[in-house]
């Protein structure tokens, strides 16, 4: 939720940001900020945040090693309690550079928080609901922005004496976090898989399964146990050079740069003035922002409740390739509404599109798939790798789309129409359905699109037959199929 929050709250006290900052570089230097490097630093304010979250992701592995899922989400908050104070007391001490400093440090949290969170939902879930609880996060990052929209509303926070509340009031449910989420049990995954605590295992599984047979998830954990029992946890590069893992890597590369790339941080960044571009009066805009948020968390709780009925594979192919129509019709739209004066509300529908689009599977399926493609030793990589780029991107587009929309107007949205279609043609062709599969299943699916099989046996190759499942040349339910002929010894 406060990654969303963190997302969305730079938007409405952007002019009241930009004026403190000029205010305060006069009242040391004696004259003013040019516009070029006005919008330069605010752009910074904007993107530090994925600076420090691409820092926060880099962390996870060790911190989710050394302190477990749990106990990485729990110590992670007092940076969030940091970074509220330097924003909050920035204008009282005339310093910008304590909001970007607290931008950074709330950024670090957010990329810690958007690897851990999905890691440890995805842990503790059945499989029949793994697909449901690895959606919740996309839906409070929904409800997070929708909170920084109402809460930037003018009769609300959204006046100039009030930003740098608006800034740090993300102390309070952080607050709330720390003092219910310690009595949670840890991951029983990691407990078992990683730091062979059988009894903790067994207690923390009877909490989260209170009614249910415990005893078929642990043999199923412990023949994942057993499969690793001569693998401790990959780094970021043996898992890069794995080549039993190849196309689960290029799967969490292609999904989470999509995810970013995909144009709704410029959405989420810029609603305001995109709007504004699109000709609604700016006594209007704020309102239609909140009715965008609201459509957001609908659109959540849609992805959210029809992912273990559809699967993650509609979800995603139907979010991007909705999304690069809409980022199309925006073109259109700003190109046309100089001649027709309807189609400025034809763009505003398509921003709502392109939100809609996002929240309904791009916004939660790629954290749910990294989750859910790799086994435990390989898992903190990969949420190193897919975190990593997932902030690389977001930085990329928060810097980078300003100075874009102004050298290449409404063709700019064109690029992010490319990217959309792209990857939902890569999921469409390359990523299997992974709804209600175990994580063995799962990575016996994705072993090898060319697999070459070693003979346990002494025996010719006719007698070695290699079962096909959904094309991907994995072994049907894990096991090598002989020819009755054949004999042992």
């Amino acid at each position: 939720m406060l990654y969303g929050y963190n997302l969305a709250v730079v938007n409405s006290p952007a002019e009241y940001i930009k004026d403190f900052y000029n205010r305060s570089v006069v009242n040391r230097n004696g004259s003013g900020l040019s516009e070029e490097s006005l919008t330069l630093m605010y752009s910074l304010t904007v993107s530090v945040f994925a600076i420090g979250g691409l820092l926060g992701s880099l962390l996870v592995g060790v911190l989710v090693t050394r302190f477990g899922r749990k106990g990485t989400l729990v110590n992670s908050t007092a940076l969030v309690f940091i970074s509220g104070a330097l924003m909050g007391f920035s204008r009282i001490c005339g310093s910008p550079e304590m909001v970007i400093i607290g931008r950074f440090i709330t950024g670090i949290h957010s990329g810690i928080s958007l690897s851990v969170v999905p890691m440890y939902l995805g842990e503790i879930a059945p499989k029949n609901l793994r697909g449901f609880l690895g959606l919740m996060p996309s839906i409070f990052i929904c409800v997070g922005v929708f909170m920084a929209q109402v809460l930037g509303l003018h009769e609300l926070l959204g006046k100039e004496e009030h930003w740098p509340l608006f800034l740090s009031i993300v102390v309070a449910p952080t607050f709330i976090q720390l003092l219910l989420l310690p009595w949670f049990p840890e991951s029983p995954r990691y407990l078992l898989i990683e730091k062979h605590n059988v009894h903790a295992t067994i207690t923390a599984l009877k909490w989260y399964r209170a009614k249910c047979n415990i005893q078929a998830e642990i043999e199923e954990m412990q023949e994942e146990q057993r499969s690793l029992s001569t693998v401790n946890t990959v780094s970021v590069w043996h898992l890069i050079l794995d080549t039993s893992v190849r196309w689960q890597v290029v799967s969490i590369v292609v999904i989470n740069i999509g995810m970013q790339l995909s144009g709704i941080d410029a959405i989420w960044f810029y609603t305001n003035a995109i709007f504004e571009n699109a000709g609604i009066p700016r006594p209007q805009i704020q309102y239609t922002t909140v009715g965008t948020g609201a459509i957001e968390v609908i659109a959540g709780l849609i992805g959210c409740f029809t992912i273990e009925r559809l699967g993650r594979r509609p979800l995603m192919i139907g979010g991007f390739g909705f999304m690069g129509i809409c980022c199309a019709g925006i073109t259109i739209s700003l190109v046309l509404q100089t001649y027709l004066s309807f189609m400025r509300y034809v763009s505003v529908a398509c921003v709502v599109g392109i939100i809609a689009g996002f929240c309904i599977g791009p916004a939660g399926v790629p954290f749910l798939m990294t989750a859910e493609l790799f086994k435990q030793s390989h898992r903190p990589a990969a949420y190193i790798v897919g975190g990593s780029l997932n902030w690389i991107s977001n930085f990329t587009v928060g810097f980078v789309f300003p100075f874009l929309q102004m050298s290449a107007g409404a063709f700019c949205y064109l690029i992010f129409c490319g990217i959309c279609l792209s990857v939902a043609g890569y999921v469409y062709f390359i990523i299997p359905e992974t709804k209600n599969k175990t994580f063995m299943e799962i990575s016996q699916m994705f072993s090898s699109k060319e697999p070459v099989i070693q003979p346990l046996v002494q025996s010719s190759p006719d007698q070695l037959k290699l079962k096909k499942m959904n094309g991907y040349g994995a072994l049907e339910n894990g096991f090598l199929e002989f020819d009755s002929s054949m004999s042992f010894p």
